[in-house]
């Protein structure tokens, strides 16, 4: 073990690395409950989901351990399991089935962008800003799901009528037509389910600004057991029966390889016309996935120094820890495809474990035998709450909008693209678009001020790419 982690070499031992591996678990833990809670609206089987979240972490976190020798986990991310049930599969009216097969060609694409000088030119020479914004914008994107899952919001339609239109209407999304006008609102606090939503928000909250290990999960546990003391959850109407690990794997055979199967790949890619559309969603994955990856590891690798001055080798080879890292992030994104889940992604929450002294790979190791041991708690899916998962999304939120304080406000060229990105992700209901709106105003931008010099020739061929998105969605 010393001599293929190379613990003494990274300062580190057992002991050290065992908890980190721990520490690491507990503070990502939370995802068990929530992917399987949204993924499961698109009529995904929860259990199915909740095994296939386990089974792509620990392919992704292996990978991380026992290939690249870092202290990093994996799994299903945020951000993409939304962007995967609300714009992939409500907006654009794609089956769950087609959406995982977007996310399995994705992680194909990916693992042979990793395997040349393309990934390194994605990574480089796509601004900072844009990286930095779109995190941000998912933030966003969150938030408004944890609010409309806790129940705090409510609409009030106005001077028109109410129609269900579009590609997602069968998914029970609305629009308002021309004369009529929605206003967002406070919810008032009767219900013993809103009063249980406050409670999750407040106490995950005490969690995370106590900073104590674990926090989110433990905020489920509590939350959970006020959602049963409130009767939101009531447990004589649960069937245990139907949720239990052996029934977990049944509903397991129902997702696992759906992305290859006729309604997957074969439905994807039958009509013709829809192809455009199809190509720009799986590079909104891509690109989501590929700067939600590359932030998380430099952003906390860079203080333990664990890349080090290897990483800026340019070799087109996988020779470098950081290069091997994105290779598993998609190898990972791959299997979780097939098993039955979104895009998965490096996990911010890391960085507890790196805080705890992890410095090697045996810390990723110890976070997978984690996670499969936590196939024996799928009958917890039955219980836990709506209300306890989006308090969740929303503390999520808020750490994924620190990355807006690392953007130059003062510039307005800066300021405007990253505006619109975050800002778009949120109020379009859609990450595509947050996207899209982020690159084509940094071009403008560009422009204004006569640089067009800066522009690479990739940040041009994506903004083709968007604008016959936007046109092939207006015409349809």
């Amino acid at each position: 073990m010393e001599k293929f982690f190379k613990l003494k070499e990274n300062g580190t031992n057992v002991r050290t690395e065992v908890m980190a591996g721990i520490t690491t678990f507990f503070a990502m833990s939370y995802i068990l409950f929530v992917n399987p809670s949204i993924l499961s609206q698109t009529g995904m089987p929860a259990q199915g989901v909740f095994l296939a979240t386990i089974i792509a972490s620990i392919a992704g976190t292996l990978m991380m351990g026992l290939y690249a020798n870092i202290p990093y986990a994996m799994a299903p991310g945020m951000g993409l399991n939304a962007f995967f049930t609300y714009t992939v599969v409500f907006a654009l009216g794609y089956t769950w089935q087609e959406a995982l097969a977007m996310v399995f060609i994705c992680g194909l694409i990916s693992i042979v962008i990793t395997l040349t000088r393309v990934r390194r030119m994605i990574i480089e020479e796509i601004p900072s800003t844009l990286k930095k914004a779109i995190s941000a914008g998912i933030g966003i994107f969150l938030t408004y799901i944890g609010l409309k899952d806790a129940g705090l919001l409510q609409f009030a339609i106005d001077a028109g009528t109410y129609t269900v239109t579009g590609k997602g209407a069968d998914k029970g999304l609305a629009s308002i037509t021309a004369n009529a006008s929605a206003t967002p609102g406070l919810v008032d606090f009767n219900t013993a389910a809103v009063l249980v939503a406050l409670i999750g928000i407040l106490v995950t909250a005490y969690f995370i600004i106590k900073d104590i290990k674990g926090g989110i999960i433990i905020s489920l546990l509590i939350t959970t057991l006020f959602a049963i003391v409130f009767g939101v959850v009531d447990l004589s109407k649960i069937n245990f029966a139907a949720n239990n690990p052996v029934s977990a794997f049944k509903d397991l055979g129902t997702v696992f390889g759906a992305a290859l199967g006729s309604k997957g790949l074969g439905a994807l890619f039958s009509d013709v016309s829809r192809l455009p559309e199809v190509l720009m969603t799986i590079l909104a994955f891509a690109l989501t996935d590929i700067f939600d990856n590359v932030g998380t590891l430099i952003g906390t690798g860079a203080k333990a120094g664990i890349f080090g001055s290897q990483n800026n080798t340019e070799s087109t080879g996988l020779n470098s820890k950081m290069d091997k890292a994105l290779f598993s992030d998609m190898v990972g994104t791959t299997v979780g495809a097939i098993a039955g889940t979104s895009n998965v992604t490096t996990y911010v929450e890391s960085a507890a474990g790196i805080g705890a002294g992890g410095r090697t790979g045996l810390t990723a190791v110890v976070v997978a035998i984690l996670f499969a041991l936590s196939s024996l708690f799928s009958p917890l899916l039955a219980i836990v709450p709506g209300q306890a998962t989006a308090a969740v999304l929303l503390i999520v939120g808020v750490m994924m909008l620190s990355s807006l304080k690392d953007i130059n406000w003062s510039d307005m060229s800066e300021a405007i693209p990253a505006f619109f990105a975050t800002m778009f992700m949120g109020f379009a209901y859609s990450i595509t678009q947050g996207i899209a709106m982020g690159f084509l105003t940094y071009t403008f931008s560009k422009l204004v001020k006569k640089e067009a010099k800066d522009i690479h020739p990739l940040i041009w061929v994506l903004d083709i790419l968007f604008i016959l998105n936007f046109i092939s969605l207006a015409i349809m």
